[in-house]
């Protein structure tokens, strides 16, 4: 990226102020980089337009604002909305980009399949370092796309019904994944099936490139891509896993195949549900033309974002634990697969769990179901954090009540017997990556 004022002025529509040549894009003051363009955002708590000063001085060339707001002296672009000005400069972008464009979406598995697409499809991929899957997030991923990438991974997420669309002129994918189709975020969403056709805004929006879905899913009431490879371990899948085997640390060892080819992996986060990720991302390097064999071996040295199954050696009062930190976000698809991952590790088990957030009018029952399941699973302690909307009932005589992250430690403190395996998980409002933190901490000195 090599972009003047002039020309930035012409994508947005916006006027330029001074001389200046943009070899970077940022929106955090904090994190500048020299030569960068400072997108002043406007959030609810902060304003960007405060800390323009602040990031020239910190390296930034110059700032994109509203109209009117550039500080004296500055040179930049004045734009009506910042936040349209970052899409207009990431379809500018994406038109630069001579390069394969895989985008994924979903209820759950996102990030962890953007992570092992990046590998799969090899040295030279660019994706976002974490979960960059918002309107002001995916144009950040396509921005700072190196001039010398080899392929671009995308992240994208909804909030509605509408919200992919609108971002399909930005991101032109060439490869749309939906990695499944779940409960996540109902309160917004309302039902399944309205979660299925905002996903499909994706598949929509690829047109002849071609759609990576899970073989179970059912969109026969929906338009048909052009090109379609499915995945997941039923006997029709394009991609399909067999002979998947868990070990101690609930790392699954699976044997992927495509057409006559097969070959055998470890996953390197646990999970018996990162099978059918792997799959999609395997999917993903075959449609863009990656061959199968290396695809598959890169997904061994995957690097996964942070709290997503992380597990680590920790300690709490002595005692030495196995720490499973997937605190990152939660849904009751998500919760299910960690807690089942959690079963199969040998150990005593317990869970420090949190509310699941924007799921509607299936909160309670979702909540009540976490529970049960924890219990079924042979859970030896539940320990609900912060508000609960049925978590302890229906763990029933397992659970303990924890007021915060601190309450929860002491509780860990008081119960929890060495080599014990420890889930912390919730949705991201909750925190909890601080106990797993303080748990692996606490070894660690």
């Amino acid at each position: 990226m090599k972009w003047d004022l002039a020309a930035i002025a012409r994508m947005t529509g916006g006027r330029a102020v001074g001389d200046a040549v943009v070899t970077a894009i940022d929106i955090d003051s904090r994190r500048v980089r020299r030569g960068s363009l400072f997108v002043a955002l406007r959030g609810e708590r902060v304003d960007g337009h405060d800390y323009s000063v602040e990031a020239v001085s910190a390296g930034a060339t110059a700032c994109l604002v509203e109209r009117g707001r550039l500080p004296a002296g500055l040179s930049g672009v004045e734009v009506d909305d910042p936040i349209s000005a970052l899409s207009s400069l990431a379809a500018a972008r994406r038109s630069e980009l001579d390069v394969p464009v895989v985008a994924i979406t979903g209820s759950s598995g996102k990030t962890t399949t953007k992570d092992l697409a990046g590998a799969a499809l090899g040295p030279g991929t660019h994706a976002a370092p974490e979960s960059y899957n918002t309107e002001i997030g995916v144009p950040l991923t396509i921005l700072d796309s190196p001039d010398d990438a080899g392929a671009l991974v995308v992240e994208v997420g909804s909030r509605g019904v509408g919200h992919i669309a609108m971002l399909i002129p930005v991101v032109r994918p060439d490869v749309a994944v939906v990695t499944n189709v779940g409960t996540a975020h109902l309160e917004m969403f309302g039902d399944v099936d309205t979660v299925l056709r905002a996903k499909w805004e994706l598949v929509e929006g690829v047109g002849d490139g071609v759609a990576v879905v899970p073989d179970d899913l059912e969109v026969s009431h929906l338009p048909p891509p052009r090109r379609l490879l499915t995945f997941g371990e039923g006997e029709g899948a394009d991609v399909r896993g067999t002979d998947v085997t868990v070990d101690d640390l609930g790392r699954a060892t699976v044997t992927l195949g495509h057409g006559d080819e097969r070959r055998r992996v470890t996953l390197p986060v646990p999970g018996r549900h990162q099978v059918s990720n792997a799959a999609a991302a395997i999917a993903a390097a075959v449609a863009v033309g990656r061959d199968f064999g290396p695809a598959v071996d890169r997904l061994a040295s995957a690097r996964v974002s942070r709290w997503r199954m992380e597990v680590s050696r920790g300690a709490i009062g002595g005692a030495g634990v196995i720490v499973v930190n997937d605190a990152y976000n939660a849904n009751p698809e998500s919760m299910a697969a960690a807690l089942r991952t959690v079963a199969d590790m040998p150990g005593r088990r317990v869970a420090v769990l949190g509310r699941m957030h924007e799921l509607g009018p299936v909160e309670a029952s979702a909540h009540v179901a976490v529970g049960e399941l924890a219990a079924r699973l042979g859970f030896s302690l539940v320990v609900v954090v912060g508000d609960d909307p049925g978590i302890a009932i229906g763990a029933g005589r397992i659970a303990v009540a924890a007021a915060d992250a601190d309450a929860a430690l002491r509780c860990l403190a008081d119960r929890i017997e060495p080599h014990d395996v420890v889930l912390v998980k919730a949705s991201r409002a909750t925190g909890l990556e601080s106990v797993a933190a303080a748990l692996v901490s606490e070894v660690a000195a």
